[in-house]
């Protein structure tokens, strides 16, 4: 041995698909050595474009034009594709932009509320006779007396909750954040009994209003609005989380 290393690269690529048949993207791995014609026939089922009508142009992982994959006979690894370069799909069929999803150019088939009552064929007719949805009355009765049961409790909860108190707000999945009670009640964005809350640190979402109408005062990024059940008061001490020295 005469100590040389020989560096093999991946056997796959990962790669970026746009085309200009449509406005997606999306990323996809393939293996370099398979052909460009047969990287062409796996693309007919990403894109919708027949094999025969694909023209593929080669960007570097910052959009720069490289090259045309023009050669359907080379491997795709004998060019220059490094994961997440972009390749863009040209179909030269003649397909439209967005031809099979504006559906502003669909005929539509529209029928009054009052005749499709009558119909007895139709998806409300059979939830009806299935009780399905909102013709289940049992089912929607216990849902109403289960909403009515918890906005009761959210309001007692919110009923114990002051501004000014100093509170943890926990929710299910997300870490715990300590702040200020700056707002009790109801709001206009959303139905219910809301408690709005100044953060310690750049936790919120906003600065204490919403939709144009101010709650309360806070600094960007400091405020939240949060249902009265999350919120827990108590002595909590202001934390550091370090966020100033960044």
């Amino acid at each position: 041995m005469d100590g040389s290393v020989t560096v093999l690269s991946s056997p796959t690529v990962s790669v970026r698909l746009t085309s200009a048949a449509s406005s997606f993207e999306t990323n996809r791995r393939f293996n370099r050595g398979i052909t460009i014609a047969e990287f062409k026939c796996k693309l007919e089922m990403i894109v919708g474009t027949t094999a025969a009508y694909i023209d593929l142009e080669l960007f570097s992982t910052s959009d720069k034009f490289l090259q045309k994959l023009d050669n359907n006979e080379a491997l795709l690894g004998s060019y220059p594709v490094d994961d997440e370069c972009r390749i863009h799909v040209t179909d030269r069929s003649g397909t439209q932009s967005a031809e099979f999803t504006d559906l502003s150019k669909v005929d539509k088939f529209e029928i009054s509320d009052e005749a499709y009552e009558k119909r007895g064929d139709s998806i409300r007719t059979f939830k009806k006779n299935l009780k399905l949805g909102r013709f289940n009355e049992e089912n929607r009765a216990k849902q109403e007396e289960a909403l009515a049961k918890k906005e009761e409790e959210e309001k007692v909860a919110a009923g114990s909750i002051a501004v000014g108190n100093r509170c943890k707000v926990e929710v299910v999945g997300q870490p715990s954040k300590i702040g200020t009670v700056m707002f009790v009640g109801t709001v206009d964005f959303k139905p219910g009994y809301w408690v709005g809350v100044k953060y310690d640190e750049p936790l919120g979402k906003h600065d204490g209003s919403v939709n144009g109408k101010r709650y309360f005062e806070c600094e960007p990024k400091y405020g939240a609005f949060m249902k009265p059940l999350s919120v827990i008061v108590g002595d909590f001490p202001e934390e550091d989380y370090g966020l100033d020295e960044m």
